[in-house]
């Protein structure tokens, strides 16, 4: 991999911290989840850039070194999806690949439905699809698991919550839920406790989940569109938050839809096994067939 380098690019009104690597304009834009930052596609990087792409993946609005607006309407769906088109038109790219996790995934699910600049292809990991949460936030079960969202709707608790003891609450996240928690050493965890730490951060952060669950309650809901784009659905199956329940349905949405479970992986999916994932992106953007993860089958 050429030098991984850090870019200030000016997208939407407000500035992104962006890791990047290789060039020409076929883009691979990353996007990360909570509470992670770019660092969580430290393993994707060299992979994409050998593939022939640009790769693009920033600090999303409000975590790391972007910009971090105030008020909870900052963080909304529509605002999120124009931050995705404002990127790629500064990308100049021609061609682009969409691919998110966590926080990143939905608003990846979201752009291919409503984003006003097309995408060509879209992998998702370990995020269902806006319509299946939907129906999953009524579920006791799942309820249950995201206890966390409603902690979140609080103010300032969250904020402290998340901060208290060196913000070891962020690195619990990671080291808690991991399966493979080698994956998880001190410095990778340290990464991501001072990304939290930077002023004004963690209100950022939680206010993603506020500007949600608003629309939510409000019972505002978003006509579905079918995505139509080519769309690589990975999940890891060990994923404490999320049910694999979440998954089913899924072709309902997506029209040409490849769909790959990965056995005792956490819902780091891609920090985790990233050379099974890696391996699974590589075959499928080759137009490939897509290897099952070990433990996995067709009928999985």
């Amino acid at each position: 991999m050429k030098t991984l380098s850090y870019k200030t690019v000016r997208a939407n009104g407000i500035d992104f911290n962006v890791a990047t690597t290789g060039e020409g304009d076929r883009l691979a834009l990353c996007l990360h989840g909570f509470p992670e930052s770019s660092f969580s596609w430290r393993h994707q990087f060299s992979l994409l850039e050998r593939l022939g792409f640009s790769v693009w993946a920033p600090d999303l609005r409000g975590y790391g070194g972007t910009s971090k607006p105030a008020g909870v309407n900052s963080y909304a769906y529509e605002t999120l999806e124009a931050d995705v088109a404002a990127l790629i038109e500064a990308s100049g790219a021609k061609e682009v690949v969409l691919i998110g996790h966590d926080w990143g995934a939905l608003i990846a699910w979201n752009y291919a439905m409503f984003g006003r600049l097309p995408i060509s292809k879209l992998i998702i990991m370990n995020v269902p699809h806006p319509a299946i949460w939907e129906k999953q936030l009524l579920n006791v079960r799942q309820l249950l698991k995201s206890w966390y969202i409603f902690v979140f709707q609080l103010p300032w608790f969250p904020e402290w919550m998340l901060s208290r003891n060196d913000y070891a609450a962020i690195a619990s996240s990671f080291r808690d839920m991991a399966v493979d928690k080698s994956r998880f050493p001190e410095e990778v965890l340290r990464t991501y406790q001072q990304s939290a730490a930077r002023p004004g951060a963690l209100t950022a952060m939680v206010n993603y989940y506020r500007a949600a669950f608003r629309d939510f309650v409000r019972g505002r809901k978003r006509t579905t569109r079918q995505i139509t784009v080519p769309t690589l659905f990975l999940w890891g199956e060990a994923d404490s938050v999320l049910g694999i329940e979440c998954t089913d349905g899924t072709e309902m949405y997506v029209s040409d839809l490849t769909f790959r479970r990965l056995p005792g992986v956490s819902h780091w999916v891609q920090q985790e096994a990233p050379e099974t994932v890696n391996e699974m992106i590589e075959a499928w953007l080759l137009g490939q067939s897509v290897p099952y993860a070990p433990g996995a089958s067709a009928d999985s």
